[in-house]
């Protein structure tokens, strides 16, 4: 694993942490508070050993986590036709998946979490707006602009068609139903 990959996995405020651990390792210089500031020798011992334990404490809190998401699972009618919605509406990356059997898809949906396709019989016909999948994007009106330009139908909580809902906490969000019915909720809290 490179760097660029290692500092991928991690989450954001340990890349950014490990990115002052680097630069200070190797340009003895590091930043607080977008001040910048070199590392005399005297220094660098005291600010690496305080660097080190803020990175130990970050990572052994992430490291022991109970639970986290792994993937869920969405039963499709028609793969095809779902991996297009998925894919081109949504925009979501396609991932590996070790199956090769033309019955799943996989994609990326952020923080080491997956979706999975599973194509198969008896979709279940009853679908409540209660029951959703969520994603979070970082700009609702170009969703929505998108949404508009394909003539793919979105509606607020209450229904109403192309209307945005403003959440009391100032979250915005839309609900679309995929190619099987399924609801799903596209907010801006991203």
């Amino acid at each position: 694993m490179t760097i660029f990959e290692t500092l991928d996995f991690l989450g954001q405020s340990s890349k950014t942490l490990a990115l002052s651990f680097l630069n200070a390792l190797l340009f003895r210089e590091y930043a607080f508070f977008g001040q910048k500031a070199l590392i005399s020798n005297a220094q660098f011992p005291k600010t690496m050993k305080k660097i080190l334990t803020i990175a130990l404490i970050l990572f052994s809190t992430s490291a022991f986590a109970q639970i986290k998401v792994n993937h869920i699972a969405v039963h499709v009618s028609d793969l095809k036709k779902s991996m297009d919605f998925y894919q081109n509406v949504l925009a979501l990356q396609e991932i590996e998946e070790p199956f090769k059997d033309g019955l799943h898809a996989w994609y990326d949906i952020g923080g080491g979490s997956a979706l999975h396709l599973i194509e198969g019989k008896d979709v279940p016909s009853e679908k409540s707006k209660v029951n959703h999948l969520c994603f979070s994007i970082p700009d609702m009106q170009t969703f929505v602009d998108n949404m508009k330009s394909r003539n793919y139908p979105f509606e607020s909580w209450a229904g109403v068609s192309g209307e945005i809902t403003n959440r009391v906490d100032g979250v915005k969000q839309i609900y679309i139903r995929d190619p099987d019915g399924y609801w799903l909720e596209i907010n801006d809290d991203f």
